[in-house]
């Protein structure tokens, strides 16, 4: 382009230009004096030429601007008769035609931006891009999150606020954009690339407070919607409030109805946490303690067994075998002894009948003897007479178990108090 360094039309000397450096020095002012303008006004006259380049008008009641974009740059649908906000640097044709290159393009306005909704989400629902089946739900060990958002915004604030006071510890990285106007489409999806080239976060959180329709337009743009639905890393938004619903929305993994809500479905309630764990622990104290009084009883119930066991087999059996060994001693000694002295009738069958009569009694008593100290070892003998047995831990606040003649108890220890 050639450069113009004096053009006015005041000069004493008259100007000679050509069409071509006329045309250069008029794109060369205007990009000057407005190198990016924004228009709002109604389309008019739409139409696409080759599947490639956009032709309409932005009019309002009084004039008409022709405008000129190419179909990639048109990120949302528009028709004849929506409202819109186009934004582009005005420039001449090289065929002398005035026309207004536009870069960026908006619905603006609840009816224009409603049309434009349903229009795009007709398109990407035929392409299958908000499927239920391609959602991945969100890790359950989180401890790396990468959010996009306005760092300025209350909503953004609330996020950070409620993800420290729930669980905390977590890395968070933080790519800043805009999240309203032309400009925040293409800001979210730089840091959506940025994210996943670098894929050291396990979630994309893409988050914007409450607004107007207009506010929260730029989360139907077409190219960013397609860009979270593309992310390798899973994305959850929160976006607005409950009552407001993007295509973005729509395209992420997850969708919370406002950034609040999004910190708690990212996060563990510390207090919930913390409370559960509390529960685990006391169940498994109760399961462990009542395990060991368990293990307690069944040991008691073992040895008072073997003692009933060694009282049945051993005892008695042995008591039964002396009583019989008296009595066979004594038949042998009446049969060898005293019946033959009976019989002879002489005068040492007294002093022989004295004498054995003597071994009796000594043998009686004895065996007599061994039969008390064996019934008084006897467990069942002690408690008939009003004694119980106390087994368990003696210790405050501890359950001990009283076993009596008829009855087994389980008490709980209040004090000890040394005896003097």
């Amino acid at each position: 382009m050639a450069t113009i360094r004096s053009f006015s039309s005041r000069s004493d000397q008259p100007v000679t230009l050509t069409p071509t450096v006329f045309l250069n020095a008029v794109n060369q002012t205007l990009e000057y004096a407005y190198s990016s303008v924004t228009i709002v006004g109604e389309v008019a006259s739409f139409k696409v030429n080759q599947g490639k380049w956009v032709f309409f008008d932005i009019k309002d009641e009084e004039s008409s601007v022709p405008c000129f974009m190419t179909l990639w740059s048109l990120r949302q649908p528009i028709e004849d008769g929506m409202k819109v906000m186009v934004r582009g640097v005005p420039k001449m044709t090289k065929w002398g035609k005035f026309s207004f290159t536009v870069t960026a393009v908006q619905p603006v306005g609840e009816g224009s931006l409603k049309k434009a909704y349903e229009m795009l989400k007709r398109k990407l629902t035929a392409e299958g891009l908000f499927d239920s089946a391609k959602k991945r739900p969100l890790p359950e060990d989180l401890t790396r999150l990468g959010v996009i958002s306005s760092t300025a915004a209350a909503g953004y604030a609330d996020f950070i606020k409620i993800i420290n006071a729930r669980w905390g510890g977590m890395k968070v990285s933080v790519a800043h954009t805009q999240v309203q106007g032309l400009d925040a489409p293409e800001q979210i999806i730089r840091a959506l690339r940025y994210f996943n080239e670098r894929a050291d976060v396990q979630v994309i959180a893409i988050l914007r407070g409450g607004g107007s329709a207009d506010d929260l337009a730029c989360f139907n743009d077409e190219m960013l919607v397609r860009e979270i639905a593309a992310s390798r890393i899973p994305v959850i938004t929160g976006i607005g409030h409950e009552v407001d619903e993007s295509l973005a929305d729509l395209a992420a993994d997850v969708r919370a109805s406002t950034p609040s809500n999004a910190a708690e479905m990212l996060t563990r309630d510390r207090k919930e946490e913390l409370g559960r764990l509390t529960r685990t622990m006391n169940r498994a104290e109760q399961v462990l303690l009542q395990a060991v009084e368990r293990a307690k009883r069944e040991n008691r119930e073992k040895l008072v067994g073997i003692s009933r066991s060694l009282l049945a087999e051993q005892v008695e059996p042995a008591l039964r075998r002396n009583r019989q060994t008296i009595e066979r001693v004594a038949q042998a000694l009446l049969t060898r002894y005293i019946e033959p002295m009976i019989h002879s009738n002489n005068s040492k069958m007294q002093q022989m009948l004295q004498k054995i009569q003597g071994e009796c009694h000594k043998m009686e008593t004895e065996v007599a003897s061994k039969m008390r100290v064996l019934e008084a070892l006897n467990p069942e003998k002690v408690l008939k007479q009003g004694y119980a047995i106390l087994s368990g831990k003696i210790s405050p606040g501890c359950v001990v178990k009283i076993t009596t003649s008829q009855q087994e108890i389980e008490a709980k220890v209040q004090k000890i108090k040394e005896r003097n």
